[in-house]
Parts: structure tokens; C-alpha cells; sequence
């Protein structure tokens, strides 16, 4: 519709003493009052409904409101702003779902004595558009083709309440199986087979009870076998208490000691081990003038099933220690010779070299002494040296095997006894080199006949060295 055509003396002049006023066009749909004719303004005036409301306005603003006229709002331009509110509700409902094409019917529209003037619109306009669009969109999300939506609410619970169910039921099949309990019943002990223990024997059992540990070496299986361990310890114990008394009247430097300071334990140290087992498939013992501790040279009896050994002397001894034996076989070596080529000491310890030369009898026991032997001199020595192989020597020890049956007879401690005596000069010598008594040389005893012996064996060399040379 073209717009209608005024003259120019149809419009108001503005009065004196008033700001100017703006003739522009307004960019709303409302037309401005300052173009409207005089029987408009009148005619509104008999228009029903409330006047529009009045905006608050502070500084020029309110000035410019006094002068302004106030025109009411006609019900075509009430019905225009309705109409702009609901496609603003079905714009903002058609972004939540692009998809729909079904047109919502629009909202009623608003009463008279319910339209409102420019400006801010009340609290209660707004929770009133808010509750439309809300109801504007459940019934699109609703109607939705294929949408298959549910109501997850009443679903969620039913399902959590099979799950319920269900885990009701199979705890009560829980309940309902009985425990599995398997009983292992404790071995029985062997029986002695009328063989009575003594003080002064081993008994079979022990040594079986060892050869049982050694096939099954666990924590588990000792624990088992507890009262079996038990009684072969006892008896171990008792062997090794009568035996002290007989050592002590061999070597007077023996003394008595309780039976942990002499007898080994049977748990393993296996933090720097390769070796996994916890136990020691055997029993020891060792006597010494401080127990089986200490740098003194000591009696050793080790009880194993098929290794059964007497022995002494030192092992791995420290370094002062070594260095004093190895100074006494360099400056006086006539005393390790005279105890190592004594005639009771090869017969028990090396046997097979009765009868032979006193050098072939060094070289024995050098042979035997080869676990951990240097392969070259030691530093300070001269390499051509006469006992050079005793001199490579780290450890200085002896021993010699005895069976199971000596052990199981009546007279098996005075085998053990026999084994011992002839070996005392040996440990006697060792402890006198490495830790003399206070106040006592090693070597001040036997100084005249050492020299003596000295030089006759520097004669008997110049003699070989004349046969050689004839």
C-alpha cells in the first residue's frame, strides 16, 4: 500500500522554546506519531484498552519524552507485534529440530488488558514465554518420525532392578555351594625300626630326614615335616655334646661352649646367592677357641647323606692372617714341614702318598688346598722359591671322608676322636702363627733346632747339586 501523502501544513510546528525534533522515518514497524494526522489522534483516543506503559528515562532522554506526544498503539499494530513474537517462538523451537516439518498451532492471542507498551516487558511476560516454547518443543520431540525415543527414567529402573535380581541369584547360589576343603593330612614319624637313639651315634633317621630335605628343600615341606626335623636336630645335638667333651681332652685350647656357639643352623643366606634353596641339606659343626666364629683354626665334623667329612684348619682366612703364614713359610719353612710330613698326619690324611718323598707329601696337600689357590706367585716372592706351591695357598685345610655305617656305630665318636688327635699339631701350629698367645713368638720355641734344621737342609742341596754335576 502506498504510503498516504501529507501536506506540509498538516504537520505540527514545533513550539518555542522547545528542542528540535526529528523528522526521521522510525526503523520499526511502528509509525511515528510525529506523521500522524490530527483525527488519528483523536480517534485513538476513543480506542479501548489501557494507555501504553511509560518507560523510566533519566538526563535528555526524559526531556525529549515530556515534549514527545504519547499516541496509543492501534490493535492492528498489537496484532503485528503478536505475530512477531510467535514466529520468534517457532524459530527458536525449529533450531532444537530442523527435521520437523509440522507447523505448532500458534499461541492464543493476547488480551487486550494484557498488551503492554514499548519497553522492558514484565518478569511474568517472560516466564510466560519461556513456558511456551518449553511446551512448543515436548510435543515436537515427540512427534518426531522414527525418533523410537523412550522414557529412560522408568527403563534405567527396571533394568537396575533385574540386575539386582539377578545378582540376588547368583549370590544365592554362592551361598547355597559349600566350600571346597581339602584335607592333607601331617605325615607321620618314621619309625625307628628298633633302632634306639644314643648320645653317642647318629641315628639312620637323621640322615634320611637329611636326604628328604635335600629332594624337597621348601619352606612348605618343612613346615610339614616340623616334628621329623625336630628329632633329627635333637639328636644332632645330643651327638655333638658328648663329642665336645672328648675334644677338649684332645686339645686343651678347646673350650667349653654352649652348643649354638658350635653347631652350624641350617637356614641359608641366600640374599647373594644364585642358589634359590633355604636350607642346608646337612648338619656341622666346628670347634675352635672361640666357637665355629672367629680367625682361630678349628676341628670341623659335617654330616651329610653320602658326604660325610672330619676335617680342620683354616678357610678363607683375612688378609694379616695370610700374610703371617706365608711370611713363616718363607722365612722358617722347616715348621710346616715337620707337621705336614709327620707320619700319623699322612697316614690319616694322605694316604696315598706313604712312604714318599717329603716333597710329593707337600704336594699333596697343596692339591688339596687348589679351590681358590693364586695360579701365579704371590706379590713380594720370589717364584723359584722351594715351597713356591705352598706359598699360592689361600686356604690351609685337611679333612679326610668316613661312611654312614661308622657313624651309626657304637664306636663312632672314637673314629672321629682318631681323626682329630692327628690333626691337632696342625691346628696347633696354625694358631700359633696366626694368633699367638700374648707375650709368646710363634716361632722362639724350637729357634736353635730350626736353624739346625736350616742347615742341614742347605747341605743336603749342595750334595744333590755335586751328584747332578758328577
Amino acid at each position: 500500500m502506498p504510503p498516504k501523502k501529507r501536506n506540509l501544513d498538516e504537520v505540527e510546528t514545533p513550539q518555542s522554546g522547545s528542542r528540535r525534533r526529528s523528522t526521521r522515518i522510525s526503523s520499526t514497524g511502528k509509525k511515528s506519531s510525529y506523521f500522524e494526522a490530527q483525527d488519528d489522534v483523536d480517534d485513538s483516543d476513543d480506542a479501548d484498552g489501557p494507555p501504553p506503559r511509560k518507560t523510566t528515562k533519566t538526563g535528555a532522554n526524559a526531556s525529549r519524552s515530556k515534549q514527545r506526544p504519547q499516541t496509543p498503539v492501534s490493535d492492528d499494530e498489537d496484532q503485528y507485534r503478536d505475530d512477531d513474537e510467535d514466529e520468534e517462538e517457532i524459530g527458536d523451537s525449529d533450531a532444537f529440530d530442523e527435521d520437523d516439518d509440522s507447523a505448532t498451532p500458534p499461541p492464543p492471542p493476547k488480551s487486550s488488558a494484557a498488551k503492554r507498551g514499548r519497553g522492558r516487558p514484565s518478569k511474568g511476560s517472560i516466564g510466560q514465554s519461556q513456558t511456551k516454547k518449553a511446551q512448543a518443543k515436548t510435543p515436537k520431540s515427540a512427534s518426531k518420525p522414527g525418533s523410537g525415543a523412550k522414557k529412560r527414567g522408568p527403563t534405567t529402573k527396571t533394568e537396575i532392578r533385574d540386575s539386582d535380581e539377578d545378582g540376588d541369584e547368583v549370590g544365592d547360589d554362592d551361598d547355597d555351594d559349600e566350600p571346597k576343603v581339602t584335607l592333607i593330612q601331617l605325615p607321620k614319624l618314621r619309625d625307628t625300626n628298633g633302632v634306639e637313639y644314643e648320645d653317642t651315634k647318629v641315628h639312620p633317621n637323621t640322615l634320611l630326614f637329611l636326604g628328604d630335605l635335600k629332594a624337597n628343600n621348601k619352606r612348605s615341606w618343612l613346615k610339614m615335616h616340623d616334628p621329623e626335623y625336630r628329632r633329627s636336630l635333637k639328636d644332632w645335638e645330643s651327638f655333638v655334646e658328648t663329642l665336645t667333651e672328648k675334644i677338649i681332652e684332645a686339645d686343651e685350647t678347646i673350650p667349653e661352649l654352649p652348643l649354638k656357639d658350635v653347631i652350624f643352623r641350617i637356614y641359608r643366606d641366600i640374599r647373594f646367592s644364585k642358589d634359590p634353596t633355604p636350607y642346608k641339606p646337612h648338619y656341622s659343626a666346628a670347634w675352635s677357641r672361640t666357637g665355629r666364629k672367629g680367625p682361630y683354626a678349628c676341628y670341623y665334623v659335617h654330616v651329610e647323606p653320602g658326604h660325610c667329612l672330619v676335617g680342620g684348619g683354616l678357610w678363607h682366612p683375612e688378609a694379616s692372617a695370610l700374610a703371617r703364614l706365608r711370611a713363616s713359610v718363607d722365612e722358617r719353612p722347616h715348621r710346616i714341614r715337620r707337621v705336614l710330613t709327620d707320619p700319623e698326619f699322612v697316614r690319616v690324611f694322605l694316604p696315598h702318598v706313604v712312604g714318599k718323598s717329603e716333597d710329593k707329601i707337600l704336594k699333596a696337600f697343596s692339591d688339596k688346598n687348589q679351590e681358590n689357590a693364586l695360579k701365579t706367585k704371590p706379590k713380594g716372592f720370589n717364584p723359584d722359591h722351594r715351597d713356591i706351591h705352598l706359598l699360592k695357598l689361600r686356604n690351609y685345610t685337611i679333612g679326610c671322608q668316613i661312611s654312614e655305617e661308622d657313624l651309626h656305630g657304637d664306636n663312632a665318636q672314637e673314629k672321629i676322636m682318631t681323626i682329630i688327635r692327628a690333626m691337632v699339631p696342625f691346628i696347633t701350629f696354625l694358631n700359633n702363627v696366626v694368633m699367638p698367645d700374648p707375650g709368646m713368638d710363634s716361632d722362639s720355641e724350637d729357634e736353635e733346632n730350626g736353624d739346625e734344621q736350616d742347615e742341614q737342609d742347605e747341605e743336603d742341596e749342595k750334595e744333590e747339586e755335586e751328584e747332578d754335576d758328577e
